[in-house]
């Protein structure tokens, strides 16, 4: 008969188990313990007995929670549709703290929880289903949602059917619905939505008009937009439209964005190849080169180079990017790790160019600072959509750094009941805040 001790370290284990599983998958699991994945299976099911000895390894999988105050922050947020974390550490370095998390990939959220491990909000995996009221009360709703096109259905045909109308009716079914049912549930003072430049024209203009009409006419946010191109900031031409809504009309304006008149080239992110640098063995050798898997065999460069020249002669543009240390890369796409074609590093006459590392797509994107490395816990495939799919971490921090006066104006408001009314510009017809940016 097993003791009571036993049984108590048995459970325990299991415990333990389930507070793993609710982060990791099996196989990742099985990896760090080094143990079959039918080992896992079986222990979950009861079917072996989960030792205890593997007590200790399943700690090391678990977060150190932080005990940090949301208090000690200037403003909180939640990151929605969260990615990798890029527009999180963008409102970080403005001061903010993030409370609530929303990512459904698995292997974004691993590498989510390995650079924000201190975290003490669990990630959750689909918000579709989720309760907005179960939602922390945030001060800024950050959201990279994907673009869908929207329904035109008549709302007077809805109305007279009793089913739904506004944005219920016309977003229904799309991610943004859940944004928006967000918000008017949450009433956070701001908001940042984050989308590609071709969301203004995506569906004949239709989805930009929805999204506006909603955020303005239905949520009575005060809404502005702008296409801002990342390569001030790092060296590849990636614009993307962010949308910035504000409670109450706070004189936020685009036209405080600042960015250096002249932004880096390639050569600022691109491993030096000189022994200069930390090596991370899993790119670069021990004398300090890119590893070898990174260079395009000949085959795929013949292909590429054939490829490029059809389109070429059919009058497309299609074809690869080839790019050295002094020049501006095209956009890092999430497609990257099939070929690498738009972004191929020459490495001179008669050698095959090579793909970006993750770490330079790390550096590309923003992600690295001079104080710190991003954790890379995925494969190189996994990495190459994450990073393709990201934000430019710089842009973003810009954008929170303006948005934040007025995040502040706000808070004023709600701890005094007096609003700073901006002052209208009778001659331009824009908003001018009386706060200093």
């Amino acid at each position: 008969m097993p003791s009571e001790t036993h049984s108590t370290d048995t459970g325990q284990t299991l415990e333990l188990l389930a507070q793993v599983r609710q982060r990791y998958t099996q196989r990742q699991i099985s990896e760090h313990l080094k143990v079959a994945s039918k080992t896992i299976s079986r222990w979950e099911s009861r079917k072996t007995e989960c030792p205890a000895y593997v007590q200790a390894a399943l700690r090391e999988m678990l977060p150190v929670r932080t005990t940090a105050d949301p208090a000690d922050a200037d403003f909180t947020f939640i990151d929605l549709f969260a990615g990798i974390g890029g527009m999180r550490k963008g409102f970080e370095s403005a001061g903010g703290r993030c409370i609530f998390t929303s990512e459904w990939n698995e292997w974004s959220q691993e590498t989510y929880r390995t650079n924000f491990a201190e975290d003490a909000h669990e990630i959750v995996g689909d918000i579709v289903p989720y309760d907005a009221e179960e939602i922390p009360d945030h001060d800024v709703l950050l959201a990279g949602f994907p673009c869908q096109p929207f329904s035109i259905a008549g709302v007077s045909k809805k109305n007279a059917l009793g089913r739904p109308h506004g944005f219920e009716c016309t977003t229904q079914g799309t991610l943004f619905f859940d944004v928006a049912r967000i918000i008017q549930t949450k009433r956070p003072k701001a908001f940042l939505l984050e989308n590609v430049k071709n969301l203004v024209s995506h569906d004949g203009g239709n989805t930009f008009r929805v999204i506006k009409e909603t955020l303005e006419k239905e949520l009575g946010y005060h809404v502005r937009a702008k296409v801002l191109d990342g390569r001030y900031f790092v060296p590849q031409h990636r614009e993307r439209i962010l949308i910035v809504g504000f409670r109450e009309a706070t004189g936020f304006s685009f036209d405080d964005f600042k960015h250096p008149d002249v932004g880096p080239t390639l050569g600022t992110i691109l491993h030096p190849e000189d022994d200069s640098e930390e090596i991370e063995e899993r790119f670069l050798t021990p004398k300090g080169k890119v590893q070898p898997k990174y260079v395009l065999t000949e085959k795929l460069w013949v292909y590429l180079q054939n490829y490029a020249a059809k389109h070429k002669a059919a009058g497309n543009g299609f074809g690869f990017g080839l790019v050295t240390p002094d020049m501006v890369a095209r956009t890092l796409s999430a497609r990257y790790y099939k070929d690498g074609s738009e972004i191929l590093i020459d490495r001179g006459r008669k050698k095959t160019p090579r793909r970006l590392t993750p770490r330079e797509c790390a550096r590309l994107m923003g992600f690295d600072t001079p104080n710190q490395k991003f954790k890379i816990p995925v494969s190189d495939t996994q990495a190459y959509k994450q990073f393709g799919n990201s934000v430019v971490v710089p842009v973003i921090a810009e954008v929170a750094r303006i948005m934040a006066p007025h995040i502040a104006m706000l808070q004023r408001y709600e701890d005094t009941g007096v609003l700073e009314l901006p002052l209208f510009g009778p001659a331009t017809g824009a908003y001018e805040s009386r706060l200093p940016i």
